[in-house]
């Protein structure tokens, strides 16, 4: 470094205090020794794809990604087969944790389609939480807003955590069957009306920053 012979993103670096993180791009005598960016994607999940890396059986959300090399990708918080909506994939672990990490308790909302009309009773129920007895703990207050009150069978929910099958597992108690799941917003990140099932794109760095 005293000798100039090493540049971090473009610049010299003479500060051996100099911080780096796992995207700096560093050169050493015209040689890169850390060239790696960070990618914030946003996917629409059609029902049926798994959110996994990889899996024998069914299409991953991996799978329906553009690009050649998205092997340094991981999902931030997964949804389950028959569940579509806003899907989450990066390569930052720090950004992920900062989303999941459970005292954060970042926003998650989803239209629920449910086999039998909704109450007041629904409303208040979520708003005081439920106890899981398998877990032995009780829920974060939720947020159940009816939709198309005339039809009763739709509602938005915001959850603040993100137990095992946590929405079938809560209007389960009320013996209503969702019969569709769909993820709108994680935080004040909403999916993207212009993406179809299956279509993805890449956050804006004012996207990423609102995390």
């Amino acid at each position: 470094m005293a000798q100039g012979r090493v540049t971090v993103d473009g610049q010299l670096a003479r500060d051996i205090d100099l911080r780096v993180d796992q995207f700096s791009h560093i050169v050493f005598d015209g040689q890169v020794l850390q060239q790696r960016r960070a990618c914030y994607i946003m996917l629409h999940k059609p029902v049926g794809v798994v959110c996994a890396t990889k899996d024998e059986q069914h299409k991953t959300v991996i799978d329906l990604l553009d690009g050649t090399d998205n092997s340094d990708l991981h999902i931030v918080g997964r949804l389950d087969l028959n569940t579509s909506g806003l899907v989450l994939l990066t390569n930052d672990g720090q950004w992920s944790k900062r989303i999941m990490a459970p005292d954060h308790k970042v926003a998650k909302t989803y239209l629920v389609t449910l086999k039998n009309p909704l109450s007041q009773e629904y409303i208040e129920a979520f708003a005081q939480g439920f106890y899981f007895a398998f877990e032995d703990i009780t829920t974060l207050p939720a947020q159940l807003t009816i939709v198309n009150a005339a039809q009763g069978h739709q509602a938005l929910v915001t959850l603040y955590e993100g137990r095992y099958h946590q929405i079938k597992r809560m209007f389960g108690r009320f013996r209503n069957p969702v019969v569709a799941l769909h993820r709108l917003s994680v935080g004040t990140l909403a999916l993207d009306e212009c993406l179809q099932p299956g279509q993805s794109r890449e956050l804006t760095p004012q996207e990423v920053a609102t995390i």
